[in-house]
């Protein structure tokens, strides 16, 4: 196994990983992570998918109020 084969797991709280994603979508949509070439902006969209994937709350009406209350708790913590 070579080292781009080997897999790092980093785990979020619930609450860090809908800000996080909710960050990278305000920046993507926006076009403004400055990346130097598209292998950061690959990592990027690959990062932000597994969070889509990974957060039922993405596809709820009430998703910007989700993201609001988890902010609230993180800063409250």
């Amino acid at each position: 196994m070579n080292m781009s084969e080997k897999v790092i797991n980093i785990e979020f709280t619930r609450d860090e990983a809908l800000v996080l994603l909710e960050w990278l979508n305000h920046f993507d949509e926006a076009e403004s992570i400055p990346v130097q070439d598209d292998a950061e902006q690959k990592v990027l969209w690959s990062l932000e998918g597994k969070l889509e994937k990974a957060l039922v709350e993405v596809v709820k009406p009430e998703y910007k109020e989700l993201v609001a209350k988890a902010k609230e708790r993180l800063l409250s913590d």
